[in-house]
């Protein structure tokens, strides 16, 4: 079983859009034996759905995400989860405090496993989720590619 828990500021944008897109990709692809989630550094979302922005761009794409509710990390979702992946530097910083460090190397941000390492852009801020899109499934394609082998 392969465990990947998608990690960003509210839950409500970068990282359910990741959950969801990479749900999709192991569903299209026939893998087995994944378990994939989210999660939020911060408490603000808590309990609420994907932000409406997100949610076109992934039903422009044929995926949906109506069930998700944001929540937060924890400290114990450390030894629930084989990948820990935060959207960027920032949110990694705050997991690594939240999880208290990383003595197993499972932390990591999700574009490092591309050929262009970078963080994902908060399309919160730039309203361009069609390029966030476009960086997570990069993302997860090579997030699978590198579990796969």
């Amino acid at each position: 079983m392969k465990r990947i828990l998608l990690t960003c500021h509210g839950n409500i944008c970068r990282s359910p859009m990741a959950e969801m897109v990479l749900k999709h990709l192991v569903r299209e692809r026939g893998l087995q034996g994944y378990v994939i989630d989210s999660a939020a550094v911060s408490r603000e979302e808590i309990g609420n759905p994907v932000y409406p922005p997100a949610r076109r761009e992934l039903a422009a794409h044929g995926i949906r995400c109506e069930d998700h509710r944001a929540r937060q990390l924890l400290a114990e979702d450390y030894e629930q989860w084989d990948y820990l992946i935060g959207m960027d530097m920032s949110n990694i910083t705050r997991m690594l405090r939240i999880l208290g460090g990383d003595p197993e190397h499972k932390v990591h941000r999700l574009m490092d496993f591309t050929a262009s390492p970078a963080d994902v852009a908060d399309p919160w801020y730039s309203d361009r989720f069609d390029i966030c899109y476009r960086d997570i499934l990069a993302g997860c394609e090579a997030l699978l590619r590198f579990i796969e082998g």
